[in-house]
């Protein structure tokens, strides 16, 4: 078993990377190398921007190249429990900007040839007991008069063409994609460089200051300065950033990725070959690989520490889960185990804007891999003076009660979650 995401693993290293030290003047500095950050830097660099991204480890190094690979459009949320706690005007429009995230997608792996499995699949959300069912068809009754009439609403005996375990019905919804990860954000940064945008491994920024009306950025590489500065580091970003420190909660997301699995065992277990999550509180979600592995993941534990140890036993939790939920896998073997940090904002909503001098895009709360790009290139274009489409623009972010940076209360949170999902 390799201790490494299956994304890192399977896909090129980015070689366009600028090595040695940084100086000068840019338009906008990026901080983070992922989907946020590459799809504002290729969006700015289109326009003619200078733009530099400064990237602390390597390109898609954090959450970018650690989810499970899913594309799913409309809201993580109950789009009902959205309403009431945004207003439908707002509820729409964010249900909507996930929609365009995946169309966004759509068009730049066409537009640049990114080589990296692109699909619309159709996502299934699973009724796991038979009470989740009822919310779920209230669910889909409200979104498909509302917002979207591309979903569906299965039955157990349409789920049977579907998938190989036995489920209470399930909400289709039709435009949700997927890709391989690791070749996506690669071919973002390729394409980012290509438009004209530097990027830079391995310099963190310890500092962003103020000068003359700039902002100094100070990194392990060099100094740059910037007329703007946007930050896209999610839950990867520096304690150095409190203000947005104390507004994520960064919290361990784990997945295993089976051998490949035979025609057979496909049939027995996906034949529908969709994205699929469970309506537990602490759910699970699969898909299967463009290798036609099994890749399954879930809150396993709630920690916020993600190393090989954490990953080991999270990865024999989630074994355990994808055997229950797949009996007939229960002796294939597993060839990748990882983790990885997601941002998490109290309310789960992500969030965009600017404040006190920097732009930032982050708080995806698990469902950035379809927003990301989206919102990074949103927020590039207000950057640009174009007209505002941010769909989070001048929604309320307080600060996590109690939180400074290390989530101290995510086990009492679990133990939370586990209790609703034993009563509910």
């Amino acid at each position: 078993m390799k201790y490494v995401s299956y994304w890192h693993d399977t896909a090129p290293r980015f070689v366009g990377a600028v090595e040695g030290p940084i100086e000068g003047h840019y338009d906008v500095a990026v901080v983070g190398g992922g989907f946020t950050g590459l799809g504002a830097a290729r969006q700015l660099a289109m326009a003619g921007a200078k733009v530099i991204v400064l990237e602390a480890e390597t390109v898609g190094y954090g959450a970018s190249g650690r989810n499970g690979g899913h594309l799913n459009n409309g809201l993580a949320h109950s789009y009902l429990s959205a309403k009431q706690e945004l207003g439908k005007e707002r509820a729409i429009a964010l249900y909507k900007a996930l929609d365009a995230s995946i169309d966004t997608l759509e068009a730049i792996i066409a537009e640049e040839g990114i080589d990296c499995n692109f699909r619309r699949a159709g996502k299934l959300k699973l009724a796991s007991k038979p009470q989740h069912f009822e919310g779920l068809a209230k669910n889909f009754a409200a979104v498909h008069a509302e917002v979207d009439p591309d979903t569906a609403l299965l039955s157990p005996d349409d789920l049977k063409s579907e998938i190989g375990s036995p489920f209470h019905g399930a909400m289709l919804s039709q435009k949700s994609a997927m890709m391989h990860m690791g070749r996506y954000v690669v071919g973002l940064a390729e394409a980012a460089k290509r438009r004209g945008a530097l990027i830079v491994e391995k310099a963190t920024v310890t500092d962003i200051s103020k000068s003359g009306g700039r902002n100094v950025l100070k990194t392990a590489n060099g100094i740059v300065t910037a007329d703007s500065v946007l930050m896209a580091s999610g839950a990867y970003t520096t304690p150095n950033f409190g203000y947005f420190r104390r507004r994520i909660m960064a919290v361990g997301s784990f997945i295993i990725a089976t051998r490949p699995l035979t025609d057979q065992e496909i049939a027995a277990t996906m034949p529908g070959n969709r994205t699929c999550v469970n309506s537990m509180n602490i759910g699970n979600y699969w898909r299967l690989s463009p290798d036609n592995r099994l890749i399954f993941g879930g809150r396993a534990r709630f920690s916020a520490t993600s190393d090989q140890r954490s990953d080991a036993r999270s990865g024999a939790i989630l074994r355990e889960s994808l055997t229950r939920i797949f009996p007939q896998l229960a002796r294939v073997e597993i060839d990748y185990c990882w983790g990885g940090l997601v941002d998490i904002t109290k309310d789960r909503y992500p969030r965009a804007g600017f404040h006190d001098g920097l732009w930032y895009a982050m708080g995806y709360s698990g469902h950035g891999a379809q927003l990301s790009t989206h919102l990074g290139m949103t927020i590039a274009d207000a950057i640009l003076g174009r007209p505002d489409r941010n769909p989070v623009k001048g929604l309320e972010w307080p600060a996590v009660p109690g939180h400074f940076g290390k989530p101290w209360f995510l086990p009492f949170v679990g133990m939370y979650y586990k209790m609703l999902d034993k009563i509910q």
